[in-house]
């Protein structure tokens, strides 16, 4: 329910990237440009990348419960690698509408491969240590901040590692959207997440310790933020109004996500588990239908976004060679004046949504039915 439940959200903030006229002018994150409907229309598609991962990691814990380690770390190869290659072919041509290799992104569906690939090791470590290590990355790592080589090979290698962007090699270019730490520590924790979901697990406690867990997140993403020292690249100030000073408060760095950005967003996610656990009605079948289906849902939305936005730029004007993109869609300058108010995001949103939902069901059905074809998995 949880996964389907930010798949649906994720859709927004896509939604937005290819139809909200200011996205082509200025980040919706940026304080001197935005505005209080269109700051929280991107913040809540925020807690996307983090859930994706970190459920990733309580799935993999569930596949470890029917095989042993060497198989369950055979299968996290095999997918990881799976991730990463459509990554650069299936995905790349769906945000691009090309398949021009000047430019590789690596996005969320590339840093859930590589964590994949990381944690097929990681499970054989001690369990203690791992935790241990993996809270460390997260807790730490943004004291790497300041870290900023100055020679051409160890930048761009420490841009994989830690760093929010583009590495020249040569005759192309790779915009590392998602670099690897913190994102391979955060699917370690929701692998051995994935305990409190044993069959065993007494219910009552389970709630119980995902309603602590979650809430000393949460609150300790306050503490960390009013001290306004530790736990993000930049602090928040005050504003011209109230609304903006609290959009400043909350607003965090994703690229790579901080500290305070995994706690703002896992936080919340698992005390939301510990308030659904018990609650089942159509909407939240509908949540789970979606979220069964991650892969399929990602890839055809995005198809699905990018073919309507084309029909909406040369509705109003524009060229479809406009609506082809070099590196993502709202850095195209010639895309500058096209585009709709937010309101016309969100309605575009809930009928993309509406339209798919049926889609995602037939493919649901379709995959528990012809569990034969071990193709299936990856989609």
């Amino acid at each position: 329910m949880l996964r389907g439940l930010v798949m649906v959200i994720m859709a927004l903030d896509h939604v937005r990237d290819y139809f909200h006229a200011d996205a082509y002018f200025f980040d919706p994150s940026d304080m001197a440009q935005t505005n209080v409907p269109l700051f929280w229309t991107r913040f809540v598609t925020h807690f996307c990348a983090p859930v994706f991962v970190f459920l990733a990691g309580t799935s993999a814990f569930f596949v470890g419960q029917r095989r042993d380690k060497k198989s369950l770390s055979i299968w996290l190869l095999k997918r990881g690698l799976w991730l990463v290659i459509a990554e650069l072919t299936i995905i790349k041509l769906a945000w691009m509408f090309k398949l021009d290799y000047s430019t590789i992104l690596l996005q969320v569906i590339w840093v859930l491969g590589i964590s994949m690939i990381f944690l097929a090791g990681f499970i054989h470590l001690p369990k203690k240590f791992m935790i241990g290590l993996a809270l460390l990355a997260v807790f730490g790592h943004n004291l790497l901040d300041p870290i900023a080589p100055t020679d051409t090979v160890a930048s761009g290698f420490w841009t994989f590692l830690h760093v929010f962007n583009i590495v020249n090699m040569g005759s192309f270019q790779v915009f590392v959207g998602y670099p690897m730490i913190p994102w391979i520590f955060v699917m370690p924790l929701g692998f051995y997440f994935g305990e409190l979901y044993k069959p065993s697990y007494d219910p009552k406690l389970r709630i119980k310790r995902l309603f602590q867990l979650g809430l000393g997140l949460t609150l300790l993403f306050f503490v960390l933020r009013s001290i306004n020292i530790y736990g993000d690249p930049y602090t928040w100030t005050e504003q011209e109004s109230f609304g903006m000073t609290i959009a400043s408060y909350f607003n965090i760095t994703k690229y790579p996500p901080s500290l305070l950005y995994l706690l703002i967003t896992l936080g919340p996610s698992i005390l939301f588990l510990a308030f659904v656990e018990n609650i089942q009605n159509q909407w939240t079948e509908k949540l789970v239908v979606i979220g069964r289906v991650p892969m399929f849902f990602y890839i055809v939305h995005i198809y699905v976004i990018h073919l309507l936005a084309v029909v909406a730029a040369m509705s109003t004007g524009f060229d479809f060679s406009d609506m082809v993109i070099d590196i993502w869609v709202t850095l195209q300058p010639q895309l500058q004046g096209y585009g709709f108010d937010l309101w016309v995001v969100y309605l575009v949103w809930i009928v993309l949504t509406i339209a798919l939902y049926p889609v995602c069901s037939w493919y649901n059905n379709y995959k528990t039915n012809h569990r034969e074809k071990w193709w299936l998995s990856y989609l």
